[in-house]
């Protein structure tokens, strides 16, 4: 007897201003890339060379609401610059790297804090503090065509109305090309490739009810209420 499914459908996020989509094919994202962040989380930027951990592509959501997931009571919000590749490859030189870069849009990285705790007390993967559905919500893509590829400027997030987060894109310890000429090195690159470039210092819980509204300069806002 052959059994017959259907595969879910790839995820697809809008591009701001037109009806294109950009398809995702897998999310990495860059742990602790803000110096203070790096601190406040009781580690030395200055000793770490840049790691990467992954969410899934169906992590991202593009909406109004983020729903609060289950099996935590310690879920934080971290506001990061968004970052989408059309072109991929291998061992890419930084001063060729932003030619990779199709846009950018302003996301979160939610995460459930006590099971990424735990983790990293045992050893293990933080998927489950990470890749839980619903994770990553973001604005629509804006082309770099349109806003070339912004290197400072303010990044922030206010909870029901008060700053947490404030911070400037130039303080990241790995800039954007870095980060791809990096990634490139341990991962063949792809279109649809989407980096997650890590967030300013101020993270902290979240509970239903709140309003998230996230900014960065130059591409947008970002606004979700946790339901």
């Amino acid at each position: 007897m052959t059994h017959v499914f259907t595969p879910a459908e790839t995820t697809s996020l809008p591009v701001q201003g037109s009806g294109d989509t950009f398809p995702v094919r897998r999310v990495y994202c860059v742990g602790r890339n803000y110096a203070d962040h790096a601190i406040e989380m009781g580690h030395d930027p200055d000793k770490e060379p840049p790691f990467f951990f992954q969410k899934n592509p169906d992590n991202l959501i593009v909406g109004d609401s983020f729903p609060y997931p289950s099996m935590s009571s310690d879920v934080h919000h971290e506001i990061e610059l968004v970052v989408f590749l059309s072109k991929g490859g291998e061992n890419i030189p930084v001063e060729d790297a932003l030619s990779h870069v199709y846009g950018y849009a302003v996301g979160l990285d939610m995460t459930r804090r006590d099971l990424q705790g735990e983790a990293k007390k045992m050893g293990r993967p933080w998927e489950i503090g990470k890749a839980f559905e619903d994770s990553a919500p973001v604005s629509p893509v804006v082309p770099a065509s349109e806003i070339g590829h912004p290197d400072s400027g303010a990044i922030w997030l206010k909870v029901n109305g008060e700053i947490r987060q404030n911070g400037d894109l130039n303080q990241m310890i790995w800039k954007v090309a870095e980060s791809i000429s990096y990634l490139s090195g341990l991962f063949r690159l792809a279109p649809g490739d989407v980096i997650m470039t890590g967030t300013p210092a101020g993270v902290g819980a979240v509970k239903r009810g709140d309003v998230l509204e996230g900014h960065i300069d130059g591409i947008g806002d970002l606004r979700v209420t946790v339901s």
